[in-house]
């Protein structure tokens, strides 16, 4: 790989990991509902997600599953089951809170799920078995691509976690005049889970 594969490869990966999805929407909600501490785990629980993607990749098994097209899809349908359940769950949330804030969730569950919201998502899917091969070298042999692999995922999960702090910090943000108006529970929670429910169907749409 040279330098200028290398620089394409940044560069694609900023944009396709920068843009909005089940990843980033994951974690925007989490800092502006729960505050950036939850934010950054969630942005820490993403990046663990994909570190196991890279090990996959790098052993094989994303070959597997490419050429598996009813894996594939099962992955998918998977994970747009697993929003529509955070969406309904959101929905049934208490909304008695005293200063009108969503309920919030203990760090550990939000470390789980944002985990299983990375490896449900079909977005992630698809960077490890379509983006991320096309980046090594032709006609490596298999110790020689598995070290690619590895390093490619390793840039990949830097630069995505980079962006997802930038989301982390930047819903804060926008979260803490969003916490501190009197806006009721009820009313947040609706938003959250009109969030996770139009992931889940956008996933759907992509079997």
């Amino acid at each position: 790989m040279g330098i200028g594969q290398l620089l394409g490869f940044a560069g694609a990966t900023v944009v396709l990991v920068g843009m909005p999805g089940p990843n980033n929407l994951y974690i925007s909600l989490r800092s502006l509902t729960q505050g950036r501490r939850a934010g950054v785990v969630s942005a820490l629980a993403i990046e663990t997600g994909t570190l196991v993607y890279i090990v996959v990749a790098a052993l094989g098994l994303a070959t597997l599953v490419k050429a598996s097209p009813t894996l594939f899809t099962a992955i998918t349908l998977t994970g747009a089951l697993y929003l529509a359940f955070l969406g309904v769950k959101m929905l049934k949330a208490p909304t008695t809170e005293p200063h009108g804030g969503v309920p919030p969730a203990p760090l550990g569950r939000i470390f789980r799920d944002g985990i299983v919201v990375n490896l449900l998502n079909p977005k992630a899917a698809l960077f490890f078995l379509a983006f991320l091969p096309q980046f090594t070298t032709r006609d490596a042999g298999p110790d020689q691509l598995r070290t690619e692999m590895l390093l490619l995922g390793a840039g990949a999960m830097l630069i995505g976690l980079s962006l997802d702090l930038c989301y982390a910090v930047g819903a804060d943000a926008i979260g803490r005049r969003v916490r501190s108006a009197r806006t009721t529970s009820a009313w947040r929670n609706r938003l959250v889970a009109a969030v996770y429910l139009v992931l889940a169907t956008a996933a759907v749409l992509t079997v």
